[in-house]
């Protein structure tokens, strides 16, 4: 298929324009103009790039792609050989931030519950992005940490009690910490996202409410997953997911 038909296929699918985000929704870096593999990854740094291109992609699709608000806009560095990398081999990248973060069933936060068995009932947040709903069946902090590792294959970091039982959750994937007191207000048992603040730590004591901190890499991976997966379904591409593993 054409860039430039995937491109307006995947806005108007994860509905760029109504974000207010941080970074460019779409084409960041433009090559060939037709696509038949298509390599996705959670972050476009040098390691996804190489493996991409090595296998052969046509557009590289990611989660946290390049000119972020208020960054050096100077192609030195680490930008000059990223995109150089890219626009030798005529390779396309191609970003979404908050729209991917958002959307209901392939998007970052979708994912996230349904591979942990979380019931969504509702959003809140910046522009939606944080969900809120039930675990399937009550369970311990300890139980659902262990759940947590199972499923995101890292450990994730626990403030609270851990034979807390936990019916009500809330999380967003990714660096969230900020909605914790919001979750809090909804009345839920814990909050799960990628990252911890010193803040945290505090509420969480003072509060009761567990706060959960899964990593921002391994939270997010599986919304660009499923997004790879559903385009290439739905236009016969080849598609691979490219990792990196990253603690943070």
């Amino acid at each position: 298929m054409q860039l430039n038909e995937l491109r307006d296929y995947i806005g108007r699918l994860l509905e760029i324009d109504r974000f207010r985000d941080y970074c460019p929704n779409g084409v960041q870096v433009e090559g060939r103009p037709e696509i038949r593999r298509l390599a996705t990854g959670v972050t476009a740094s040098q390691h996804i790039l190489e493996a991409a291109t090595a296998w052969g992609a046509d557009a590289i699709l990611v989660h946290h792609g390049y000119f972020w608000r208020n960054e050096d806009a100077t192609l030195t560095g680490i930008k000059k050989r990223r995109i150089t990398h890219l626009l030798q081999r005529d390779v396309s990248l191609l970003a979404y931030h908050l729209p991917l973060d958002a959307h209901p069933e392939l998007g970052n936060n979708a994912q996230l519950g349904q591979h942990l068995g979380l019931l969504a009932q509702g959003r809140f947040g910046e522009q939606d992005i944080a969900w809120h709903g039930e675990l399937q069946q009550p369970q311990t902090l300890a139980e659902f940490a262990a759940r947590i590792n199972q499923h995101l294959q890292r450990a994730p970091q626990i403030i609270g009690e851990s034979e807390r039982k936990l019916r009500r959750i809330a999380w967003c994937t990714g660096a969230a910490q900020g909605y914790f007191e919001q979750a809090v207000a909804l009345g839920v048992d814990a909050f799960l996202t990628g990252e911890i603040s010193e803040q945290n730590v505090h509420v969480a004591h003072e509060t009761g409410v567990a706060f959960i901190a899964a990593g921002h890499h391994a939270t997010e991976r599986y919304g660009v997953q499923a997004l790879g997966q559903h385009l290439a379904q739905q236009f016969a591409l080849e598609h691979r997911f490219f990792d990196q593993d990253n603690p943070v």
